[in-house]
């Protein structure tokens, strides 16, 4: 049996589409039914995360049965744009129903996000909140400035990300930093919540800046087409509005006074 085709092989997304899944165990710290498998093709074989529909607890803020649909609409997202690196994610029948299957990313033991005592922050790291911990000592929330979780940062204010946790962003083997767990992004209302604060009032890099001049054009094209399999208009069109105001505005948001900015827990 051949190993996991890496996650950027067309291979990977063909195996995790029409693979056969077989569910291994159950990854009991998720909010919403979450399942790991193993997905085999044609000699390929891989793990996935897989979460049906029908187990997913409802909201208040997001409709029934769209999680699965938005992490597979972050993925194509990031695929379109190239803002941020989202495992392949596709939705599709499986042993409890149509939902959400995503490549497993097999992740090295580097540290990105951390809580740690001000005086332990590694050189260039950058501080997201001042705190204490439950003996009183101080303690920050504190991120490397990587690019790849800079981009990511990115990807979560045009994809209007309400849940990114410290453990959603994840060190690949490959070298890449992956964001992961995007079932309630893309809502048509400013719900921005994320750890990755680190870069407020700073210039947007140059890349990330001719990444989203292309987006409206995607937006109202093929990728918008794609889109709607998941989103409505009006969630489509907000995408190409964030896009906008953040070309506009130039640098890295800082948090509104409407909402809670920090997802909790943090990680």
């Amino acid at each position: 049996m051949s190993t996991s085709p890496n996650p950027t092989d067309p291979a990977a997304k063909h195996l995790i589409v029409h693979g056969k899944l077989d569910v291994e165990g159950r990854l009991v710290d998720a909010s919403n039914v979450t399942l790991f498998c193993a997905v085999e093709l044609d000699g390929l074989r891989a793990n996935a995360v897989y979460k049906p529909v029908n187990g997913e607890r409802p909201l208040w803020d997001f409709p029934d049965g769209t999680l699965a649909g938005r992490e597979v609409a972050t993925y194509l997202l990031a695929d379109a744009t190239g803002l941020g690196a989202v495992p392949p994610t596709v939705l599709r029948d499986g042993p409890f129903g149509v939902g959400m299957v995503q490549l497993w990313i097999e992740t090295s033991d580097d540290e990105f996000i951390d809580i740690r005592a001000p005086e332990d922050v590694p050189p260039g790291w950058r501080v997201v909140l001042h705190a204490h911990d439950r003996l009183g000592e101080p303690a920050v929330l504190t991120h490397a400035d990587h690019p790849g979780i800079r981009d990511l940062a990115v990807l979560d204010i045009i994809a209007n990300n309400t849940d990114r946790k410290g453990g959603h962003v994840l060190a690949g083997t490959d070298g890449r930093v992956y964001g992961v767990d995007h079932g309630i992004c893309l809502h048509a209302e400013p719900k921005l919540r994320t750890v990755l604060w680190g870069w407020i009032g700073d210039a947007l890099p140059a890349e990330a800046v001719e990444k989203l001049q292309a987006l409206p054009e995607k937006i109202y094209g093929s990728l918008g087409e794609e889109l709607a399999e998941h989103l409505t208009g009006l969630e489509i069109k907000a995408i190409s509005d964030r896009a906008e105001a953040l070309l506009a505005a130039g640098v890295f948001p800082e948090p509104g006074d409407d909402w809670r900015a920090i997802p909790w827990p943090l990680f």
